[in-house]
């Protein structure tokens, strides 16, 4: 079978994505073109249970533009999926429906295959044994311990949980103040920490390796590497102890949000939501037992990627 190009779409709480990549016979990835928006789907959404018409037609803007670069690319199939807060909301298939009319029709994926997808993207090239994949989400956080070392460039999942703890449900939960107060942080980090600990908790096996994927830990390695300009390069692999991530988020929390918008490598789109993306990252690492994670820029995109592939060469081959 020829080289396949395929592209992914990631429609989450926040953020929403696409990448567009190369496939080749031996599932190599060479990635053609890249897009991120932060759209805010859920926005308030874990107050009134349904997506607001003003967050569903920002996302609907851009995925009828990412609909014309697909074609434009002449993308042979596509990948798309909505997490979180489209699984959440009551209005979730209009929301759906909204989205074909410009073009793509997503599936919204239950937290486990978000889990398994997840980890196949950061683990993409790995061969390690024993390895935490961390994907902090808009609304909920994805655990997924796993193999990433068997033959054939495989995976197994030895355990997921998809966590309903979220930088932006923590933000609209706890956070309200402008700096959030000490008060508010701490009942934040407790409500996490609750949530969280359940994974870790009795656990036989114990991770050897951490890898964080998605915005909150890509843009805390941005801001720890003072990035004007994203540079995915040198993102990857990029490692945060434990201690740059408390730093980070004692920095950024006592800081008011126009202050935020203002920080080099942190996206002013981001800026409302990333002191509770950072608080669930130090709250996960600290339950791990671990000392340091590494930062992925490869994540659930390659996963929906690599999915969509196979899929794809099946269909062909039957």
């Amino acid at each position: 079978m020829d080289t396949v190009r395929v592209a992914a779409i990631d429609i989450g709480t926040v953020t929403t994505r696409l990448l567009v990549a190369d496939i080749d016979p031996a599932r190599r990835i060479h990635e053609v073109e890249r897009s991120t928006d932060i759209t805010h789907l859920g926005e308030n959404v874990n107050d009134t249970g349904v997506l607001s018409e003003a967050a569903m037609q920002r996302v609907a803007t851009v995925i009828g533009r990412y609909s014309e670069r697909v074609e434009a690319l002449r993308v042979d199939t596509v990948g798309a999926i909505a997490t979180s807060a489209s699984r959440d909301a009551a209005n979730g298939e209009r929301f759906l429906e909204l989205l074909a009319e410009r073009g793509i029709r997503p599936q919204i994926v239950v937290g486990d295959v978000e889990a398994r997808l997840s980890f196949e993207g950061a683990t993409y090239g790995s061969r390690d044994q024993s390895v935490l994949v961390v994907d902090i989400g808009g609304g909920s956080t994805e655990l997924v311990l796993g193999d990433a070392a068997l033959v054939g460039g495989d995976v197994r999942i030895e355990r997921s949980r998809s966590v309903d703890v979220g930088s932006r449900r923590l933000t609209e939960m706890f956070l309200a103040s402008d700096p959030s107060t000490a008060e508010q942080v701490e009942r934040a980090t407790a409500h996490a920490t609750d949530a969280l600990r359940p994974f870790f908790s009795g656990a036989e096996e114990r991770a050897h390796t951490m890898v964080a994927v998605a915005g909150t830990a890509t843009t805390l390695a941005a801001i720890q590497l003072e990035m004007d300009v994203y540079d995915a390069e040198r993102v990857q692999g990029y490692e945060l102890s434990g201690s740059d991530i408390a730093e980070l988020t004692e920095r950024l929390a006592s800081m008011t949000l126009a202050e935020r918008c203002g920080v080099v490598g942190l996206h002013p789109g981001r800026a409302s939501v990333i002191v509770a993306g950072a608080l669930v990252l130090g709250v996960t690492l600290a339950l791990s037992g671990l000392d340091s994670t590494l930062v992925s820029d490869r994540d659930i995109l390659y996963g929906i990627l690599l999915d969509t592939y196979r899929r794809t060469r099946h269909e062909t081959d039957t």
